[in-house]
C-alpha cells in the first residue's frame, strides 16, 4: 500500500493510508496515515461497528485537507476493547487464530526478521 500511495501522490492523486502497524507504515514514508491501535486487518474498526468505521474514514478525509506536511499521522481515539489482552494474545506463541503449520511459519519468519534487524539489514 505504501508504494502505491507514493506512486499515486507522484501522479497528483492525494492518498490516505489506513493501518494498524504504525511503525511499519510510518517507516515506509506514506504522505498521510490514519493509525488505529487495532488488530491487523481491522484499520477502520471492529466489524459491523458502522459508527466508528464512518468516523475513522472521516478522519482520513479530513486529513486530506488538514495535513500540512508529508508523513502526517492521525491517531484514532477508538479502542478495540476496554482491556488490552488482545495484544498479549496476538504477540504470543499461542496465536489462537492460526493453525499449527501457520503458527510455525509465523515463528520462523519472526526469528528471521529479528536476525536481519540485529544485523542492521532492515
Amino acid at each position: 500500500m505504501s508504494l502505491a500511495a507514493r506512486y499515486l501522490e507522484e501522479q497528483g492523486i492525494p492518498t490516505v493510508v489506513y493501518g494498524c502497524a504504525r511503525d511499519i507504515v510510518e517507516r515506509c514514508g506514506v504522505p498521510r496515515f490514519v493509525f488505529s491501535d487495532f488488530p491487523l486487518g481491522n484499520p477502520t474498526g471492529r466489524p459491523y461497528d458502522e459508527g466508528s468505521q464512518r468516523a475513522v474514514v472521516r478522519m482520513g478525509l479530513d486529513l486530506l485537507v488538514s495535513a500540512t506536511a508529508p508523513g502526517t499521522t492521525a491517531v484514532t481515539p477508538y479502542e478495540w476493547s476496554p482491556d488490552h489482552t488482545w495484544k498479549e494474545r496476538v504477540f504470543t506463541r499461542a496465536q489462537p487464530f492460526l493453525d499449527p503449520e501457520a503458527t510455525q511459519k509465523w515463528l520462523t519468519r519472526k526469528t528471521q526478521y529479528r536476525e536481519l534487524r540485529e544485523q542492521g539489514q532492515l
